[in-house]
C-alpha cells in the first residue's frame, strides 16, 4: 500500500494550475474562501504544517474482465481495481488500457475503487475528495469573483475565469444550473474547494478538435459562431477549433470595420481557405462563402461608356470613390466631376449621394475602374456658339477670385474669365476691390475658344456700352430777359 500511496500522491499539472493560482488570487483580492462561503465558524487551528493542495496522478490500467455493472482493472502485480461501466462512453474491451484515479481502497474486497479519468466521481465526500477529481454540482449563488457551487452538500468556489471557455458577462445566469467541474484546489481542514468547469470544457474541446481536424479540408463551407471581434478581423468557432476571419475576407467592400459586418454570437457560414492540419490553424472567408467575386466579369458588365448609378462612399482631395455594387468601387477624379473648375469634390457631391456616372475605363485584373460625372450629363460647350456670340452682353455669377482676374459662371458647366485688366477703366490693384464672390454681373463676351473650353469676358466694356446707349441730358434753355424800364429823360440803367 505504501508504494500505491506514493504512486497517487499529489502533483499539480504544469500547464494549468499556476495560472489558476494567479487567477484565484486576483479574484479573491484578499477575501478568504471562508468569507465567500459565509462560514460562521472560525477556521480550526492546524496542529502542524499547513496542508498543501495535492493532485491525484492518473495511473494506467488494463481491462482484465467485465461483469454486468463493473469493469475489473489490472495495474500489474497484486494491484487491481474496479470501476463502474457507467464511466465508459462505450463498452470497453478486454485488454484495452485506460487512465484511472483511485478514490479509495476497499479493505473487505481487497480492491481499489477507481474513477475513470475525466469521468464524474461517485460517492463524493470530504473524506475521499482529491484534487483532479471530476464532480457534479449545482450553482447556488454569485460571489465576488466567481460562483458558489454545492457538491453533495459541500460548498465550493468557482472563479469567474474558470466558468467557461469564454467570458461570461453575467454570472447570475448560471444560478440553478448543474455543472460538471474539476477539483483544482482542496484544503481538507478548512473545507475549501476550488473548481474549474473550464478544464472540463477544454478537455471536451480537445477531443472534438481531433475529430474535427480529420473532417476539415480547404474549400469546405462550414457553419460557426463568432467568438471575438478585433480590429483586424474576428475568430470563428467551428465546433472545437477557432479560425481567423480576416477583415479583408469579410466583404468585397473596402474601408469597412469588422464590427460593421459581424458581432459576437453571430452564426455565420464561412469557407476554409487555408488549413494547417498539424496545428489546427485556419484562415476563413465570409465573402467567398456568400457568393462569387464580382470582379470576375466586371470587364463585361462595366465596359467603357456604360452608364450606371453609384453611391459616393468616400471623398478625397483628388476625387471621390464610387461604389457600383458591393465589392466594386472605382475612382471619380476631381477633373471628371464638373466642367467648371472646383477645388474639392465636396463642392459638388457628398458622401452617401447616389449619382449617375459613366465608366471611363475598367481593369478587372488590377480591380480598378474610373468614372466620370460630368460626361453623364449634357456638355454645355458643344453648342456654346448657338447660345453665345462675341460682342454680346450676358449676365453671370462670380464663382472664383484669383490674382489675375475673376471667374464668372454663365450656366452650369460654362465658365468664363474676366482678366484684371478688364474689370474697370481705372487701374485695379486687387480683384476684390471691384467684385465679390456670388455677385451677379453683366459682362461682355470678348472671345470664345471652343476647343480649349475658354471664354474671355469684360466687365468694363459692358459698363461702357451701357453708358453709350444712355442719351446725354439736353442743355437747359435760357429764360428770356425782361426789357429794362426806361426812365424819364430817355436814360436807362
Amino acid at each position: 500500500m505504501a508504494k500505491a500511496t506514493d504512486d497517487y500522491k499529489a502533483k499539480f499539472r504544469k500547464d494549468t494550475d499556476s495560472a489558476l493560482d494567479r487567477e484565484l488570487e486576483a479574484a479573491l483580492e484578499g477575501v478568504s474562501l471562508d468569507a465567500l462561503y459565509a462560514a460562521d465558524k472560525p477556521k480550526p487551528a492546524s496542529t502542524g504544517a499547513p496542508q498543501q493542495p495535492g493532485q491525484k496522478q492518473a495511473k494506467r490500467g488494463r481491462v482484465m474482465s467485465i461483469s454486468k455493472d463493473d469493469v475489473f482493472i489490472d495495474f500489474g502485480g497484486r494491484s487491481q481495481g474496479i470501476a463502474s461501466q457507467l464511466q465508459f462512453e462505450a463498452e470497453p474491451k478486454i485488454g484495452e488500457e485506460f487512465d484511472f484515479f483511485v478514490e479509495r481502497y476497499d479493505t473487505s474486497e481487497g480492491l481499489l475503487i477507481l474513477t475513470r479519468r475525466g469521468a464524474v466521481a461517485s460517492n463524493v465526500s470530504l473524506a475521499n475528495l482529491e484534487v483532479g477529481q471530476v464532480v457534479e454540482g449545482t450553482v447556488t449563488g454569485v460571489n465576488k469573483g466567481g460562483l458558489e457551487v454545492e457538491v453533495k452538500g459541500i460548498r465550493a468556489f468557482m472563479p469567474a475565469g474558470q466558468v467557461d471557455l469564454y467570458h461570461v458577462p453575467d454570472l447570475a445566469v448560471m444560478i440553478g444550473q448543474k455543472v460538471t467541474a474539476e477539483v483544482t484546489q482542496f484544503e481538507r481542514d478548512a473545507k475549501n474547494i476550488v473548481l474549474s468547469r473550464r478544464n472540463i470544457l477544454e478537455q471536451e474541446r480537445e477531443k472534438a478538435k481531433v475529430k474535427l481536424i480529420a473532417e476539415l479540408a480547404e474549400g469546405q463551407v462550414r457553419r460557426g459562431t463568432v467568438r471575438s471581434v478585433l480590429d483586424f478581423g474576428a475568430f470563428v468557432d467551428l465546433g472545437g477549433i477557432d479560425g481567423l476571419l480576416h477583415v479583408s475576407e469579410m466583404t468585397f467592400r473596402r474601408g469597412i470595420s469588422p464590427g460593421e459586418i459581424v458581432k459576437v454570437g453571430d452564426v455565420v457560414d464561412v469557407k476554409i481557405i487555408k488549413l494547417d492540419p498539424e496545428t489546427g490553424k485556419m484562415s476563413l472567408s465570409l465573402k467567398q462563402a456568400r457568393g462569387v467575386d464580382p470582379w470576375l466579369d466586371a470587364g463585361t458588365r462595366y465596359s467603357a461608356g456604360t452608364d450606371l448609378t453609384g453611391r459616393v462612399v468616400k471623398l478625397e482631395s483628388f476625387g471621390a470613390f464610387i461604389e457600383a455594387e458591393e465589392g466594386v468601387e472605382g475612382l471619380l477624379p476631381i477633373s471628371e466631376i464638373s466642367y467648371q473648375r472646383i477645388r474639392h469634390p465636396s463642392e459638388v457631391i457628398k458622401e452617401g449621394d447616389t449619382i449617375r456616372v459613366v465608366v471611363l475605363s475598367v481593369d478587372p485584373v488590377q480591380r480598378r475602374i474610373s468614372f466620370s460625372l460630368k460626361q453623364a450629363g449634357p456638355d454645355p460647350w458643344k453648342s456654346v456658339h448657338d447660345r453665345y456670340a462675341t460682342g454680346t452682353n450676358v449676365t453671370g455669377t462670380i464663382t472664383r477670385l484669383a490674382d489675375f482676374g475673376a471667374f464668372v459662371e454663365l450656366e452650369p458647366g460654362l465658365e468664363g474669365l474676366i482678366h484684371i485688366s478688364e474689370l474697370s477703366p481705372q487701374r485695379v490693384k486687387a480683384v476684390g476691390d471691384v467684385v465679390t464672390m456670388n455677385q451677379s454681373v453683366t459682362v461682355r463676351i470678348l472671345e470664345i475658344d471652343h476647343e480649349n473650353r475658354r471664354m474671355g469676358l469684360s466687365l468694363k466694356r459692358a459698363t461702357e456700352a451701357v453708358k453709350a446707349v444712355i442719351p446725354a441730358t439736353p442743355p437747359t434753355p435760357e429764360k428770356p430777359k425782361k426789357p429794362r424800364p426806361k426812365l424819364r429823360g430817355g436814360l436807362d440803367f
